[in-house]
């Protein structure tokens, strides 16, 4: 058992992103059959500055839609229950998590909370707890594979607290994403989910620049606090959708 960090990798994204987005946009605009233009539009030498400012100028408008036709595939490590529950509630996504009922959780690593880290009693407690729950699913899964149970280890994950690390494969598109780093980012967002969220933006910042610029916390975008009075967090100022 030991304590870990998250570890957040870029598996895949679909092929030539800037130029699928820009065909989308352009197929809703324009009277041609963009199959006909795709070899064009990804050969050496494209304007890519040509289609990065018309997706802009068409994503400004409000039209997003298109952004869906592109996905981000990533694999995160060492992140916890606590964090993978928050993480499904997001849609349209996919995830493949790793499963407690098949893999033996006998030695679990676990996530330890910044603030519990900070306090030494604290973390002795919690250091002292996750030895515990360790040792009840070891006794628990023993004696139950003594009585014969094919799949003790199913059960005996009732046990296993939040901290329990994990890895999942999560693709979303890019509008998904991007309604993603809009809540995840933000300073209200739970510490472990808003460390991983900038770890993800972070690559697809490197990977579709053009998309994710701009991408990140609604405050940083709108230049005011949309979550306002007391939930604002301070960096920018509180003010109503309605002004």
């Amino acid at each position: 058992m030991a304590e870990v960090e998250p570890r957040v990798e870029l598996l895949a994204h679909t092929p030539e992103p800037l130029a699928v987005i820009y065909a989308a946009f352009r197929q809703c605009y324009h009277a041609g059959f963009v199959g006909d233009a795709w070899p064009e539009l990804t050969a050496d030498g494209a304007d890519r500055d040509r289609q990065a400012a018309f997706v802009r100028q068409v994503l400004e408008s409000g039209h997003g839609s298109p952004l869906e036709h592109v996905s981000f595939t990533f694999g995160l490590s060492g992140v916890s229950r606590a964090l993978t529950h928050q993480l499904v509630r997001h849609r349209i996504a996919s995830y493949s998590q790793q499963s407690q009922r098949y893999v033996d959780a006998s030695d679990f690593d676990y996530v330890l909370p910044p603030a519990v880290a900070a306090n030494a009693r604290a973390r002795a407690r919690f250091e002292r707890f996750m030895a515990e729950a360790g040792a009840a699913y070891r006794d628990i899964k023993a004696l139950l594979d003594a009585d014969g149970r094919n799949a003790s280890r199913e059960d005996a994950r009732f046990v296993l607290p939040q901290a329990a690390a994990s890895n999942i494969v999560v693709s979303m598109n890019c509008r998904a994403l991007l309604n993603f780093f809009e809540h995840r980012c933000c300073m209200r967002a739970q510490w472990e989910i808003r460390r991983v969220a900038g770890m993800m933006l972070k690559l697809c910042r490197g990977a579709l620049p053009e998309i994710f610029e701009r991408a990140g916390p609604r405050c940083e975008r709108l230049g005011w606090c949309p979550e306002g009075g007391r939930f604002s967090c301070g960096r920018y100022p509180a003010r109503s959708q309605g002004e």
